[in-house]
């Protein structure tokens, strides 16, 4: 070992060094694991359990074994051939090759994948050997351990349940009876109709009328949890409280279909029923659905109305074109004019006045002008909300949920959303919105845009022909022409829709998708499709459905549609592997501290463009990290560790504060986890997050949820834009999050300040950036002294500048002379250059003779994060991946919170790579937690020793995940067999912090009410966790709910066993 390090630090050769290190790597972790090397070699080779390797008899007398047996069967059989051979003294020769023969036997045992050749079975196919029965999705991690099913559960289609509360589902009969069987059977054993379990079961069968009494009884004792696979966030398992109901399917409430993206047409959901008591609290508690009306990944409101009771709030709260029956008339208050309505004596649209609208305070100086339909909306919402007096859209209510929820809190919000539900679905009912075709007016103009449009593009393509444009300006100038075109007869159909038609309103008040889009395909025309290729066809379809498609017309809109369910398929796929990636590199990220301490934080500034965020959006819910001080009166809008709510926002705003420094998951100190004050608010419940939250799992759901609308398509622009595909949607998410060494497109950034030269040279393009400064020599010049140079003449280093006798005066430097009178200088700068060659066909983003600083981007195309962290260090790292991400959502519609992506760029930037070991035990190409190097460097200085360098390097999620300290956790990902290795070797210890590795040796995991605080940072156990105690696992645990059965005996037997209790 001692000589190792010596090489590993001194030698000379690089390659020796590099080699020394790898030799130390293993040497070091035999030596400080207690491993002896020469257990390297098998002595012994143990056997698994029958169990594991079962053999069973088919029909025809054969058997069928695993493969296992063969592979321990052919170990034996060499083994014992060998030792006979060795006992007889056979040849060298033959002993030799037993030998390599029981080497390839127990190899092939252990890892049949590995070797050169595969051992098979007479040539079929190849052996399962004990590595493969770990690895992979089918292997025994990712099947055995993390994934397990579960008893007491029933699945069935879903249908809607209008009359349901928000926090009720409806339970077929037949199902609950079967979930619930074990309850049921303990309270009519209770209630003396059955005398003992197998009487009870008896009646069950039969269907007696007291059992259904006893099962109304037992579901309100617990919640059911009802799952719709896929599940991709944990909005995908809620709890209800069950409402038995007849028939067969599983009634839901409309509202939370958001939640769970389910829809009517044939989804099925699962059914679980919560055992254990503590089950049941956090059932009632954390998951019910009433408690989940935020979306975790950006705290907007999941429960909005949707669909039909948007049209039914819109029709409801409209106004109308002309006069209605009633207008003009004033009432005292709501509750009279919904007597007059209801009586026939106004219309829904009335123009009216109303004195009080308000149930409880004091009535209003001058009536309110509003509708009738107004008023009987405003009735269903709580005073503080009142009076909205204008048209309500999907958008509108949207928020005005997410104010009540601010305002009033959880049971107000749902209480709202419910009569919401009511109010809309019993309009939409009466507004009779229908849509037949001949509501589609298709707009007289329609013939004269696209005539025009014809002709233009025929101008064009004539153009082309004369070879004034090349065929990437005509197919971009095509496209753009009717891109217009079909803008314009967008417009123009819906100026001739009836503004308060069918049509109109069902795409103004956001119930249907696309808005006006499906609408102007519908009456205007089709426009332009794609190819598989995702290539534009500049061919359009000028048609719409009403007057229907010509055979070519409905052959290119097949093309594009089949592309687009393609794409879908490929993309879940992709998204879901995506979404596997980042819980695996998040999993142990838990809120372990209130404050860790630090002072650092990031900028967030007014002018930062990240995805076309407000300053608001980023700031809410954050914590500051230094005050926020009013620029013109200079007093704290918001002090140090304080939270940023909606209002201090507003006080910003009014401020004019331009930039407000807060703390990020990016910069909290903690080495495991993350603190309270870094992480800010929890955005799925609206206040600050608790200890004990699995925040890493809530932020890889977050991104990975909406991972299948990002479009998979690489765009590929009119004209082939620099040199290649701009990488767009999932795929430029992947690339990032991967830290790919080279991205598609890279472009060049600049290493250093200076102003830029352009250089070319044939077909070569070069960017030279030059940095240089200005220095002066003096010579002071004796009068009697003979100067042998002249004004401007260029001098060399150590040529002469003056000479008197034999005495000389020497040029320091090459420079340039400046001579006024005795008074000689010699001018000249030190340069620094670099030289970026750029290729024909890239555009460069700088000018001849500008100034740029370093990390400027010289050419189009994408900038390397990698470069980023060389060159301009690691914030502006974290900035641009932060920013590349989130375009990338926010291009697509899809709202995430920052601190979701800064979760996973805390990991991907977390480790450095040690450059010099120094006087610590670290070797030269270690990857080292961040914070952990500080500390083992602290120690080392402490002692007087030399400190490790260690330069930053960025981790691709999938590297960052095997990098854990974990060894389960990382076997369970990737590379199963390599990581168990290695762990063996090192004698790795796992000491459980994270999720996974709890879940694979059946453990509670560490967060939310199981939160151990075992961490050597954490702040100790907590009480509770929302709500919820927690349990130590020192105190008695209640006994089960799930009754034990009594012993089933004859009927005769039953009362000797009440006695013995």
């Amino acid at each position: 070992s001692q000589e190792l390090w010596h090489q590993a630090r001194h030698d000379r050769s690089k390659q020796r060094r590099k080699k020394a290190a790898r030799r130390l790597r293993v040497v070091e972790a035999l030596r400080k694991s207690g491993n002896r090397p020469e257990w390297m070699i098998l002595t012994v080779l143990p056997v698994i359990p029958p169990d594991l390797r079962p053999m069973v008899q088919l029909d025809g007398g054969r058997f069928a074994t695993s493969d296992l047996n063969d592979l321990y069967r052919r170990v034996i059989n060499r083994n014992n051939r060998l030792r006979r051979l060795v006992e007889l003294g056979a040849p060298d020769v033959i002993i030799r090759n037993e030998k390599r023969m029981l080497q390839e036997a127990v190899d092939s045992l252990i890892d049949n994948s590995q070797r050169g050749k595969a051992r098979s079975r007479r040539g079929r196919r190849q052996l399962k050997s004990l590595s493969d029965m770990l690895k992979g999705k089918k292997g025994r991690f990712r099947r055995n351990l993390l994934g397990k099913r579960v008893d007491y559960s029933g699945r069935s289609v879903i249908v809607i349940g209008p009359k349901l509360k928000l926090h009720q589902c409806g339970l077929p009969k037949e199902m609950a009876l079967e979930l619930y069987r074990p309850f049921v059977i303990s309270k009519l054993v209770e209630y003396n109709y059955a005398s003992n379990v197998k009487a009870a079961k008896r009646i069950i069968e039969r269907k007696r009328p007291e059992v259904w009494e006893v099962l109304e009884e037992v579901i309100h004792d617990r919640p059911v949890l009802l799952n719709r696979a896929p599940t991709l966030h944990r909005l995908g398992i809620q709890a209800f409280e069950p409402v038995l109901v007849e028939g067969k399917a599983i009634q839901i409430h409309p509202l939370v279909c958001a939640a769970f993206n389910a829809d009517f047409d044939g989804d099925q959901m699962a059914v679980h029923i919560p055992l254990s008591r503590r089950a049941v609290e956090e059932a009632r508690k954390l998951m019910l659905a009433s408690r989940n009306l935020l979306k975790p990944a950006d705290g907007q409101p999941v429960v909005g109305p949707t669909k039909d009771m948007c049209l039914g709030v819109y029709y409801l709260t409209m106004e109308a074109e002309g006069p209605c029956k009633g207008d003009g008339k004033g009432f005292t208050d709501l509750d009279e004019v919904e007597l007059a309505y209801s009586l026939g004596y106004v219309d829904l649209h009335a123009r009216i006045k109303v004195g009080q609208v308000y149930d409880e305070n004091p009535l209003p100086s001058k009536p309110v002008e509003t509708t009738v339909g107004r008023c009987l909306f405003n009735r269903v919402l709580p005073d503080s909300l009142r009076f909205v007096n204008r048209t309500l859209d999907k958008g509108a209510l949207q928020d005005l949920v997410g104010i009540c929820y601010r305002r009033l809190g959880e049971e107000a919000t749902t209480e709202l959303v419910d009569r919401i539900k009511d109010i809309g679905f019993r309009y939409a009912t009466r507004s009779g919105v229908t849509i037949a075709i001949s509501d589609l007016t298709i707009p007289a103009e329609k013939e004269r845009i696209l005539e025009e449009a014809a002709a233009q593009v025929a101008q064009v393509e004539r153009q082309y022909r004369r070879g004034l444009l090349t065929a990437e300006e005509q197919y971009a100038r095509t496209i753009d022409l009717w891109t217009r075109a079909r803008e314009e007869v967008g417009q123009a159909v819906s100026r001739v829709l009836d503004p308060g038609g069918a049509v109109a309103v069902m795409a103004r008040s956001g119930a249907s998708k696309g808005g006006f889009g499906p609408i102007s395909q519908l009456a205007g025309m089709r426009g332009l499709m794609a190819d598989p290729s995702g290539r534009i066809i500049p061919l359009p379809i000028r048609s719409n459905l009403r007057e229907g498609l010509s055979a070519l017309e409905y052959f290119i809109s097949t093309h594009g549609s089949r592309k687009g369910l393609a794409d879908t398929a490929l993309r879940t796929a992709d998204a879901g592997y995506l979404t596997r990636r980042l819980v695996d590199v998040t999993q142990d990220l838990i809120i372990n501290a209130h404050d860790c301490g630090t002072r650092s934080g990031v900028w967030i500034r007014r002018e930062d463009d990240v995805g076309g965020q407000t300053m608001a959006e980023r700031l809410v819910g954050r914590v500051a990290a230094a005050p926020v001080v009013h620029p013109q009166t200079g007093e704290a809008i918001v002090d140090r560790n304080q939270e940023i709510d909606e209002d201090v926002i507003e006080a910003i705003d009014a401020a004019g504060v331009d930039a407000v420094y807060v703390r990020s998951p990016m910069t909290c100190a903690l080495q495991r986890g993350i603190c309270v004050l870094c992480y800010g608010r929890d955005l799925g419940r609206g206040k600050m997050v608790h200890i004990g939250a699995a925040i890493g799992i809530v932020a890889a759901q977050s991104i990975g949820e909406p991972g299948t609308q990002l479009t998979l398509r690489t765009f590929h622009t009119g004209g082939v834009a620099a040199g290649g595909d701009i990488t767009s949607g999932l795929p430029r998410v992947e690339e990032l999050f991967e830290a790919r060494k080279h991205p598609k497109g890279e472009a060049e950034i600049s290493d250093i300040d200076g102003v830029v030269h352009i250089v070319r040279s044939g077909g070569q393009k070069k960017v030279r950036v030059v940095k240089s400064k200005v220095f002066t020599d003096e010579y002071e010049i004796p009068g009697n002294w003979g100067i042998k140079v002249e004004d401007g003449d260029e001098v060399e280093a150590g040529s002469l500048i003056a000479k008197r006798g034999d005495r000389e005066m020497l040029a320091r430097h090459k420079g340039i002379v400046r001579r006024e009178g005795r008074q000689v200088r010699v001018v000249y700068e030190r340069r620094e250059e670099r030289e970026y060659e750029i290729p024909s066909a890239a555009r460069i983003l700088v000018a001849e003779g500008q100034r740029i600083r370093a990390g400027t981007q010289l050419v189009e195309g994408t900038k390397n994060p990698h470069r980023i962290l060389q060159v301009m260090g690691r914030e502006a790292t974290q900035m641009y991946i932060l920013s590349e991400i989130q375009r990338v959502y926010r291009a697509q519609g899809v709202n995430i919170s920052d601190k979701h992506f800064e979760v996973i760029i805390r990991r991907m930037l977390g480790k450095m790579q040690i450059v010099d070991s120094g006087d610590t035990a670290l070797l030269p190409g270690d990857l080292v937690d961040r914070l952990a190097l500080q500390e083992i460097n602290r120690q080392v200085i402490a002692e007087g020793g030399q400190p490790a360098k260690a330069r930053a390097i960025l981790l691709g999620i999938t590297k960052a995940a095997l990098a854990t300290d974990s060894f389960l956790s990382a076997a369970s990902f990737q590379h199963t067999i390599k990581v168990l290795a290695r762990a063996a070797i090192e004698g790795q210890v796992d000491r459980l912090y994270g999720l996974k590795e709890n879940v694979i040796i059946g453990k509670l995991i560490s967060a939310g009410t199981g939160y151990r605080g075992d961490n050597p940072e954490a702040e100790g156990p907590i009480e509770s966790y929302e709500g919820v105690m927690i349990r130590r696992p020192r105190e008695e645990e209640p006994p089960p709910l799930v009754p034990v059965p009594p012993i089933e005996t004859e009927p005769g037997l039953a009362a000797t066993e009440a006695v013995d209790e």
